[in-house]
C-alpha cells in the first residue's frame, strides 16, 4: 500500500502519498535540492513532473517560456567593425522595455550584441568581460577576440542550452577585425557579416543583398541602420530605438541612440478613474489548505 513521505524543498515543504518507486526518486532528489550545487539542475524537471501528477491536473502548472524579440547584426568593414541592435525587450507579447541595452561592453577592443533572454546575456557577458579584466591587468595588453570566442563557447557549451544567449562578437586586435557568431549551445563561426535574432530573416536579406568586402565605415554604418531597421518593420518583437556601435584601431564610438523610432505615443488624455467605476460581477475566495510539518522562529537583534 502507499505510504506519506515528506517531500522538503527549498521554499515549501509537502506531505504526499506516493508508490514506494517515488518515494525513492524523491529521497534522491530532496537529498541533491538540500545541497546547493554550483551548476544547473537539469534532473529538477523530473521532481515537477512528479509533483504535477501527484497534486493532480490543473492544481500546478509549471511556467512556460515566453518568446523573446530581438534583432542584432554586425559588419566587417576596412577599418573596424560595425554592430547594431534594436532596443525593444519584450515579455512574450508585452513590451517590457523600450530602452533596453543590448551591445554589452566586453573589453576595451570588444564588444557583443546579445539576443534572447535578456538576464542570461547580460551575466554571459559581464561574466566574460570581468575575467577579460583579470587578464588585460596581469598581462597589460588588450585580449584578442578569439580568446574572449572560445571562452564564451566553453562557457555555453557546458549548460547545453540552459542559457539563452544568442551573441554576436565583434572586435579588433592585433590580427585584424573579426565578427563570431556563438549560439546557446556552444555553436562558433566567424562570418564577414551576421544578424540574429527574431527578426534575423528582413535583416539577413539586407546584409545578403548590399554587403561588399572592405566597405567605408559610414556605408557600412548605414547598411547595419537599414538592416536593423528592415527587422523592425517585419518583427513584433523588435522595435524602438536603433543602437550603433563601431569599433576600429583608434578606438569606439557607441552612438546611443544611432535613429530615434518615427513612431511615438502621445497620450491626449489622462486615464484616472474613481474607485467603483468598474462594477465587480462575482467574487470567489479559494481557500488553499497546507498542513504546516516544520516551523522556525528567528529572533532579529535590534540593539
Amino acid at each position: 500500500g502507499a505510504e506519506r513521505e515528506t517531500v522538503k524543498t527549498a521554499g515549501t515543504s509537502l506531505r504526499l502519498s506516493f508508490s514506494w518507486k517515488h518515494q525513492e526518486i524523491c529521497r534522491v532528489l530532496s537529498c541533491h535540492v538540500l545541497q546547493p550545487l554550483l551548476k544547473f539542475i537539469f534532473f529538477l524537471s523530473f521532481r515537477n513532473l512528479l509533483l504535477e501528477d501527484a497534486l493532480g491536473e490543473g492544481k500546478s502548472n509549471a511556467p512556460k517560456p515566453l518568446k523573446t524579440g530581438t534583432t542584432i547584426a554586425g559588419v566587417v568593414c576596412k577599418d573596424g567593425v560595425v554592430l547594431g541592435a534594436d532596443t525593444r525587450a519584450t515579455s512574450s507579447e508585452v513590451v517590457a522595455d523600450k530602452m533596453c541595452a543590448k551591445i554589452h561592453y566586453i573589453a576595451p577592443n570588444i564588444y557583443c550584441c546579445g539576443a534572447g533572454t535578456a538576464a542570461d546575456t547580460e551575466k554571459t557577458t559581464e561574466l566574460l568581460s570581468s575575467n577579460l579584466t583579470i587578464f588585460s591587468m596581469n598581462s597589460g595588453r588588450n585580449p584578442r577576440v578569439v580568446m574572449a570566442a572560445n571562452i564564451l563557447q566553453n562557457m555555453l557549451f557546458r549548460y547545453h542550452g540552459a542559457i539563452g544567449a544568442n551573441l554576436i562578437l565583434g572586435g579588433v586586435d592585433c590580427t585584424g577585425s573579426h565578427i563570431y557568431r556563438v549560439g546557446p549551445y556552444g555553436s562558433m563561426d566567424k562570418v564577414p557579416y551576421l544578424a540574429m535574432g527574431s527578426g534575423d530573416l528582413a535583416a539577413m536579406g539586407v546584409l545578403e543583398d548590399r554587403f561588399k568586402p572592405r566597405m567605408e565605415q559610414e556605408e557600412a554604418k548605414t547598411l547595419v541602420r537599414d538592416a536593423i531597421r528592415a527587422g523592425i518593420m517585419s518583427d513584433l518583437g523588435s522595435g524602438n530605438n536603433i543602437d550603433i556601435c563601431v569599433i576600429t584601431s583608434k578606438g569606439v564610438d557607441y552612438i546611443r541612440p544611432y535613429q530615434e523610432s518615427e513612431y511615438k505615443d502621445n497620450r491626449q488624455k489622462k486615464y484616472k478613474y474613481k474607485p467603483g467605476t468598474t462594477p465587480v460581477l462575482c467574487e470567489k475566495v479559494v481557500r488553499l489548505e497546507l498542513e504546516l510539518v516544520h516551523e522556525t522562529v528567528q529572533k532579529m537583534e535590534t540593539s
